[in-house]
């Protein structure tokens, strides 16, 4: 039984992780510390470096930034000091203009702009920048959430320091979850406390249906909702569904949209697959506003509880673990008790271990796309009472074990893996 001030702490926690996002977190998230370092600073930079994690620069270097049609961290940099305003978070820059897209090309010419990856540093999330003008010099950073500031000076005068802690992990520590206590919140917490949960169906739907009448990426979403796809070779159901409007939404983020999204624990293609496939499956099966709901929250639980002992970024693609959490919310949807649910997380595990992450990107949507078609497998599998075995792969028989074992997969044994992506991203002729 989950006790009233533990359902408080959980509720507070999907506050924090379940919010709204502009773009792709990364190179948002380094607009932030920009627009941050830039408010220290109390003028326009001359010049900014930008010092990265190697994940942060990885999933930044392939995604349009929106509202500007350009890809990459420069444009953002540059936004992050001339619109940038930290008080929004990760819709740092949502006060952009045509005008001030102008500027920032400007800002890039004058070649003020300068990236570097951060050596010797153990966060897989970290994003520092420096700006200097007239003399002056400010340093923000952010580190173990992607809104995180953990430090900040100006002129050598420290405002704050909180680098001994390692910032939104810290945060969490305190909400002790599991699968089993993932479920008791999500279908039994009173309705009105966990309604703010249809916010993420709002944005990410819009941005779904933005992607449908646009043209943004490689149109995964637009091409399988046409006629040809979808009568012809996959037909037109739910499961197509699902599929079409899960990616579209995230071709529409990768590309650049000026659209918000709802993200989960930091990522919008997370928050994009732990909302749709639930939303979808709800909607075309007739199911009430208060299943709908539920459905979502323990989706969007599931994601925050495996990111838990994940880690923010690593070298698992996001969409393992957020198809993970919406194969819950529609195996809960067909009727699934606790047990089916379990079952649903330990074929989602046996079967997309190994999706490794080589960055944020238009692509994306494929993975995505992936993800969820598994997250609605699983639910099948599950509803049937089958579920792959303990004497299989990486699979125990305690479900959260099993989490526990792609997590250390993840967030451990994939590191050389991570450095080797970076690598070939950074060393190609193009």
């Amino acid at each position: 039984m989950i006790t009233q001030a533990e359902r408080e702490r959980i509720i507070a926690l999907i506050q924090r992780e379940v919010v709204p996002a502009i773009g792709c977190t990364e190179p948002v998230a380094v607009a932030l510390c920009v627009a941050k370092a830039t408010e220290v600073l109390g003028m326009c930079p001359e010049t900014i470096t930008a010092r990265l994690s190697a994940n942060i620069l990885k999933n930044a270097m392939g995604v349009g930034i929106p509202g500007t049609g350009m890809i990459g961290l420069p444009i953002a940099i540059a936004l992050g000091a001339l619109k940038g305003k930290s008080e929004y978070g990760l819709e740092v820059l949502k006060d952009i203009t045509p005008e001030s897209v102008e500027e920032g090309k400007q800002m890039i010419a004058g070649q003020g702009i300068k990236i570097e990856l951060k050596d010797g540093i153990e966060e897989k999330l970290y994003i520092e920048v420096v700006c200097l003008a007239d003399g002056d010099e400010a340093t923000a950073i952010i580190s173990g959430g992607h809104t995180n500031f953990v430090y900040a000076e100006r002129n050598g005068q420290v405002l704050f320091d909180h680098r001994t802690k390692t910032g939104a992990e810290a945060d969490t520590e305190d909400v002790d979850l599991n699968l089993s206590k993932v479920y008791d919140f999500a279908t039994t917490t009173p309705l009105d406390e966990i309604r703010f949960i249809l916010e993420a169906k709002r944005l990410n739907l819009q941005a779904a249906e933005r992607s449908f009448k646009g043209n943004y990426g490689h149109e995964l979403g637009k091409t399988l909702q046409s006629s040809r796809s979808e009568q012809s070779i996959m037909g037109s159901n739910t499961f197509t569904h699902i599929l079409s409007y899960t990616s579209a939404a995230c071709d529409a983020r990768m590309a650049g949209a000026m659209i918000p999204v709802m993200s989960n624990s930091g990522s919008g293609n997370q928050g994009i697959s732990a909302t749709l496939p639930v939303l979808i499956f709800a909607e075309e099966n007739g199911k009430s506003e208060e299943e709908l709901i539920r459905a979502l929250m323990l989706s969007h639980l599931t994601v925050i509880y495996i990111k838990q002992s994940l880690g923010r970024l690593s070298a698992l693609c996001g969409c393992v673990v957020a198809a993970t959490g919406s194969s819950c919310g529609i195996t809960w949807l067909m009727g699934g008790n606790y047990e089916q649910v379990a079952y649903a997380v330990q074929n989602m595990i046996a079967n997309l271990t190994g999706m490794i992450c080589d960055g944020a990107k238009p692509s994306c949507s494929l993975k995505v796309t992936t993800g969820v078609s598994t997250a609605v497998l699983s639910a099948v599998m599950a509803m049937e009472n089958r579920c792959v075995t303990s004497v299989e792969g990486i699979i125990d028989e305690d479900v959260d074990q099993s989490i526990r074992n792609l997590t250390r997969i993840g967030s451990q044994s994939m590191n050389e893996t991570d450095r080797v992506v970076l690598d070939i991203m950074t060393h190609k002729r193009c």
